[in-house]
């Protein structure tokens, strides 16, 4: 099964205030660049620069800039990305009215809708949850 995966998946990666979560996305990401079973869409990789540089209150980031850069290009060589196209943003559209989603979270399963995706692996949504013919699996519980 092919899998789209949410940015906190990978944040979850690279932050060890989680260990828990920490292991299980590592173990999640790994286990999907062995068996190929995972996408990451454009907007992932959007959100994960933006939360892994951002300072966290007292803390410093994550990753430095140079760090996070380093890590997305790593990605883009070892993922399949996907992209938004026309159909994806109105397929989100629709999503964010039919299933009352934010427009973060209908835009996410748009892409996994319009490219025939079967599963969410996110923290985000409600686990187990059917949104057309996407289900939705959080991996970090």
């Amino acid at each position: 099964m092919v899998s789209l995966v949410d940015t906190n998946i990978l944040v979850y990666r690279y932050d060890p205030r989680f260990p828990d979560k920490q292991q299980k996305a590592a173990a999640v990401l790994r286990k999907g660049i062995e068996e190929r079973s995972i996408r990451v869409p454009h907007q992932a990789i959007i959100e994960f620069v933006a939360v892994v540089t951002r300072p966290m209150g007292k803390h410093a980031p994550l990753l430095s800039v140079v760090e996070a850069r380093r890590e997305v290009e790593e990605m883009l060589l070892t993922f399949d990305v996907i992209y938004p196209s026309e159909a994806v943003i109105r397929l989100a559209l629709h999503g964010a009215t039919t299933y009352q989603l934010s427009w973060f979270d209908a835009h996410l399963w748009a892409y996994a809708e319009h490219y025939g995706l079967s599963e969410i692996l996110s923290e985000d949504f409600q686990d187990g949850c059917v949104y057309g013919t996407v289900r939705v699996r959080n991996p970090l519980t």
